[in-house]
């Protein structure tokens, strides 16, 4: 049986909803999400994933289709809040890929006198947000951020003597080049770190070695919405600590 096939013809259910102002008008909208369930009923995963919102006053709901390499997956979620300091709720949706890779598909919308405005996309994002991460002689790794100038250095000496051999001689130089790799973003959480009512958006990606379950941590970045787009504001190497 073609599964696909048979999703086709499945209806979209609604998945997920939120109330809030989101168009500026004072009365209640409602925010939610439709996907297509899977054919298998013990699966939570969804496909077809929409944006939908039904105006409070004429009860007209407005559709906003989710970029097609990002509307399938799991526990996909709302969040009202103000990102850009108009006092009016945007919405944020996040959905988890699932698989090893664990990437979220986000996006942020306003929808200001019914006119829907994409604020943020994760693809946009990831295409903007890549990193450079090569191992250094000495049992060192270098992240380096070209979107910030930002560079950090991490000790790896304590990886064990196993993991080490397979990329430095015993006298800690490095056999060959190695570079390592930087995900998308990760999860993608809003913030209010200065108590200002506007929120702030903290995106996570994770930073690896040889694989991807040889994490190092994830970089850290609050982005801050700037007239016109996120921007990054503050950034941080958040590392794993290791096990004495």
């Amino acid at each position: 049986m073609n599964l696909n096939h048979v999703n086709q013809h499945r209806q979209p259910e609604i998945i997920t909803s939120s109330y809030g102002d989101v168009n500026g008008d004072g009365i209640v909208d409602v925010v939610y999400l439709t996907g297509v369930k899977s054919v298998d009923p013990s699966s939570p995963y969804l496909q077809q994933i929409s944006l939908h919102i039904q105006d409070g006053a004429t009860n007209q709901v407005h559709t906003i289709a989710l970029n097609e390499d990002g509307n399938s997956g799991y526990n996909p979620t709302i969040f009202l809040g103000d990102y850009t300091g108009d006092r009016i709720p945007d919405i944020l949706v996040s959905i988890d890929s699932g698989g090893s890779g664990a990437f979220t598909f986000d996006y942020v919308y306003s929808f200001l006198n019914n006119e829907a405005k994409k604020l943020f996309d994760f693809d946009q994002y990831n295409q903007e947000n890549q990193y450079t991460v090569n191992y250094l002689d000495f049992f060192k790794v270098s992240v380096q951020s070209p979107v910030t100038g930002k560079s950090y250095l991490l000790d790896i000496s304590d990886r064990g003597a196993e993991y080490l051999s397979q990329i430095y001689y015993q006298n800690g130089k490095l056999k060959q080049p190695v570079t390592g790799m930087a995900d998308g973003v990760s999860g993608f959480y809003p913030v209010d770190l200065d108590r200002d009512g506007v929120y702030e958006i903290q995106a996570y990606q994770q930073i690896s070695g040889l694989y991807h379950a040889d994490a190092f941590g994830y970089i850290i970045n609050t982005l801050k919405w700037y007239g016109h787009k996120f921007t990054v504001w503050q950034q941080w190497f958040a590392i794993y600590g290791s096990s004495q």
